[in-house]
């Protein structure tokens, strides 16, 4: 499920239908998991349909259009990173979610800007590395089977007679067939494995430094390398040489290559948080490092550059770089100015009434009231919420929102989970019934906790 040109082999022929969604697709898709926030869904369906149109393109012109990076304004708890985060799972792109306050000014103790990028060509290769597996699962499947089969039936030395060969091939087709079915997890064989060299994957580490550390990885490696023997049983042999099949099948230098390409052209950083870094008139500390300094880090990551990795050197200009923050203390107008103008569509989010508390119960997939329903089934309890009772919770919600700070449909989690909790305790007492939630039930459990300030503040 790309956005890109099919240049790859082996691409998965779904992408094909996913990458050519209309914006319109995007929002009805985004409508399942998201209510409301149409304006944001709108702007961000957008941006990621021009990626699409850009890669059309004839290349000369390609490298001219620039992302249109996004800037969401709102409280937490609205749906900022719900939307970005189902969109980069539905459209399968190089996606990775940071927060700006966790990053320091090159020269301080702490993470340096551009190891979000390093993060953003990691999550890349993983995505393709997937896919050449799933392309690949049949010769994976082959290998696994071979060589397990090959330990529990060794095979017959050459001057074997007809007679027997034929003999060994029935019993060699026999044991496939029960390795496939599972009847022979249980049994112990012994495996030759050659020592795996850790991969080191911190992404904070200078390309240089990363490197010197993998040279050494590989040094320690060679001075010990005879092969391991160990026994275990087929079902965790089945996963050993899963890994060992992807790492003699593949061919990591182009999954590096085609990751690089992805992540360039159209990878997505959602930078959370980004108020946090903001400083208003009021602050005493401008020269905060974790402040305006990490903003003037992150301008040339935003307006382009190059970003040396250890797969390669990657190339900022077109991924799309989405923030979000609430700026409650701050305001968008208190990052640097070079900064603002690089987040140049604005989108803010609404905060959630008590209706569209009520649609999330109801309408989302795979809601928290389906969630807990389905927790309880396991216990063999059959949990259902009458229509007063869920429009009870999304009322309480709302008034502790209300009377104490803003979490939007956060406050969802820990009201449910305040109705729920006795229930959920007793539920192995309660298997093969019924038990219906009534609005009644909902207000004895939450009314005086609500109302009463203090203890909303610590319980809800």
């Amino acid at each position: 499920m790309y956005i890109y040109k099919p240049q790859y082999k082996n691409s998965n022929p779904r992408g094909k239908q996913i990458m050519n969604l209309t914006p319109k697709e995007i929002v009805a898709y985004l409508d399942n998991y998201v209510i409301a926030q149409n304006n944001a869904k709108k702007t961000i369906a957008l941006a990621l349909r021009t990626r699409y149109r850009r890669m059309q393109l004839d290349k000369e012109l390609q490298d001219e259009i620039m992302p249109k990076n996004i800037l969401m304004i709102g409280s937490t708890g609205v749906g900022k990173t719900e939307i970005s985060r189902r969109l980069a799972k539905m459209m399968k792109v190089p996606f990775i979610k940071v927060e700006a306050s966790k990053y320091t000014e090159v020269g301080f103790v702490g993470r340096d800007v551009e190891s979000m990028v390093r993060d953003l060509v990691v999550n890349s290769i993983s995505i393709v590395k997937a896919e050449q597996e799933e392309a690949n699962k049949e010769k994976m499947e082959n290998y696994v089977l071979n060589k397990i089969v090959e330990k529990l039936l060794p095979p017959l030395p050459e001057s074997a007679s007809e007679s027997k060969k034929d003999d060994y091939q029935r019993l060699l087709e026999a044991m496939e067939k029960r390795v496939l079915n599972g009847e022979m997890d249980d049994k112990t064989i012994e495996l030759e494995f050659d020592k795996i060299n850790i991969e080191f994957n911190d992404t904070n580490l200078p390309p240089e430094m990363a490197k010197v550390q993998e040279s050494f990885s590989k040094i320690f490696s060679t001075i010990n390398n005879e092969e391991n023997k160990k026994e275990v049983t087929v079902k965790d042999a089945k996963s050993i040489l899963k890994l060992e099949a992807s790492n003699k099948l593949l061919d990591m230098t182009s999954v590096n290559a085609e990751a690089l390409r992805r992540a360039e052209n159209g990878g997505i950083i959602f930078l959370d948080e980004i108020d946090k870094i903001a400083l208003s008139e009021k602050s005493q500390g401008r020269n905060d490092p974790s402040k305006e300094g990490v903003q003037r880090d992150l301008l040339p990551i935003v307006e382009g550059s190059s970003v040396t990795t250890k797969y390669g050197v990657i190339n900022t200009d077109h991924i799309l770089f989405i923030a979000a923050g609430a700026f409650h203390v701050s305001k968008p107008s208190d990052l640097i100015p070079e900064l603002q103008g690089r987040f140049p569509l604005r989108v803010e989010l609404e905060s959630l009434t008590e209706e569209t508390l009520y649609k999330i119960l109801t309408q989302t997939q795979n809601s928290l009231l389906k969630q807990y329903e389905a927790l309880l089934g396991v216990e063999g309890m059959n949990l259902i919420f009458e229509d007063e009772a869920v429009q009870a919770i999304a009322k309480l919600s709302h008034r502790a929102n209300e009377l104490t700070e803003d979490i939007g449909a956060r406050r969802l989690h820990t009201v449910l989970e305040k109705v729920l909790e006795e229930i959920s305790f007793d539920a192995d007492e309660h298997a093969d019934e019924e038990y219906i939630i009534t609005s009644e039930f909902v207000h004895e459990k939450l009314d005086e906790v609500v109302e009463d300030d203090d203890l909303s503040r610590y319980i809800l």
